[in-house]
């Protein structure tokens, strides 16, 4: 079997937990399999480099950064090799050019657009574990670009779709995808599998276990992924295409998402194109609006409220103030959070959306705002009744059962 495993930040951590990963690499080649191990930077690293950047430039290049914080990875798959060299196997590091990972030109979120694996096949056909720093790959002008953050899952379901490998195995801290964050619900349950659109639907929604673009990949490519634990030898959870078993599961998990923020404009002109030219300038700007409302016209305006990233809310309202002629007043509400129900079950069963509308106002939880797609809910709630909720929708649907 060729498989390719990925190790997270936590997971390589510290030169102990490096050495610990390079025993379970071992373990698996010991067992008769080609292996590819793509890992991410050690724990804390990308932030300290970025701080780094920071002491020297409020706004550093793109491409300047992309080199600089591809070095966290590099210095985790050098360390991985000489490890493995020193109990006598055979490995090989490599960065994500040598690797033949080609991308395009956007610095610091590029997207993968081939992966010429002549140099990989090479040195699995020489019996050598090969060690990929995740997270980068190379422009058509040679320069460094990254993949964004969590770009190593990425990394790795591209490599093992262009490999054609057996299994995908994505390790973290974690042994699995649970109904929940289960710091907030110490009752959730590790799921064994969910399709490649629940999760894709989490990962977008707040759940951290594998980044939402590496999910798309893989249902894309076909490539089947496992998420284990690096710290215990449980069994994980496998992402697949659905099936019929799990579509008898009405829910799959709660999703909570911290990272929002709420846009209100009140009295906007009611005029074609007043909503299109607000939009595209936020895409125009790269900010990510999800949620959408609009009220009916009255008096010749309109109220259209929208939520973004925090993270981006700044640049949302250096854009607003632009459109002042059209707008009466605007709001800007930070203490918000979303929470989503997540299960491909809603396509074939009704009242799923009535129970999580009931559930929360039994726990006297405002909605605020809804959003609903084939196999999603999702509400904006009050911040401070974000993790009742999730407990509260938990119970609900009975996912402790």
């Amino acid at each position: 079997m060729l498989i390719v495993q990925k190790y997270g930040g936590t997971s390589v951590g510290g030169l102990d937990r490096i050495e610990n990963v390079a025993n379970r690499v071992a373990k698996a080649k010991f067992k008769g399999n080609d292996v590819v191990v793509v890992v991410s930077a050690m724990s804390g690293e990308t932030n300290k480099l970025i701080e780094y950047a920071h002491h020297f430039s409020k706004n550093p290049s793109k491409r300047e950064m992309d080199i600089l914080l591809s070095s966290g990875e590099r210095v985790t798959a050098s360390l991985l090799a000489i490890a493995l060299q020193e109990m006598g196997i055979g490995a090989v590091a490599m960065t994500g050019r040598q690797a033949g990972i080609q991308t395009n030109s956007i610095h610091t979120y590029a997207r993968i657009e081939s992966i010429n694996t002549e140099a990989m096949k090479t040195e699995i056909s020489k019996g050598n574990i090969i060690i990929i720093a995740g997270f980068q790959g190379i422009n058509k002008e040679g320069s460094v670009t990254t993949l964004g953050r969590g770009g190593s899952d990425l990394s790795a379901v591209a490599i093992a779709g262009a490999l054609e490998a057996d299994a995908c195995e994505i390790y973290s801290d974690v042994d699995g995808v649970y109904t929940t964050d289960p710091r907030i619900e110490p009752k959730a349950k590790k799921l064994d599998f969910i399709s490649y659109e629940e999760m894709l639907e989490l990962s977008s929604l707040g759940a951290k276990v594998l980044q939402s673009r590496s999910v798309e990949l893989a249902k894309k490519m076909g490539v089947k992924i496992v998420a284990k634990s690096s710290f215990n030898d449980n069994e994980g959870t496998t992402i697949a295409e659905e099936n019929e078993v799990m579509e008898e599961v009405l829910v799959s998990g709660i999703a909570l998402d911290k990272n929002q923020a709420r846009v209100s404009l009140r009295e906007v002109s009611d005029r074609p194109g007043v909503a299109a030219e607000v939009f595209t300038k936020l895409a125009e700007a790269q900010i990510n609006v999800d949620m959408i409302i609009q009220n009916a016209s009255t008096d010749g305006t309109t109220n259209l409220g929208f939520t973004v990233p925090q993270s981006e809310l700044e640049s949302a309202r250096e854009l607003i103030s632009a459109f002042s002629h059209d707008i009466g007043s605007v709001d800007f509400d930070e203490n918000i959070c979303k929470v989503s129900v997540v299960g491909v079950g809603m396509r074939s069963h009704s009242g799923i959306a009535s129970s999580a509308f009931s559930a929360m106002a039994e726990a006297s939880i405002n909605i605020e705002m809804i959003s609903t797609s084939e196999i999603k809910v999702s509400m904006i709630v009050d911040e401070k009744f974000g993790e009742l909720a999730v407990r509260v929708l938990h119970e609900a649907y009975q996912l402790d059962r």
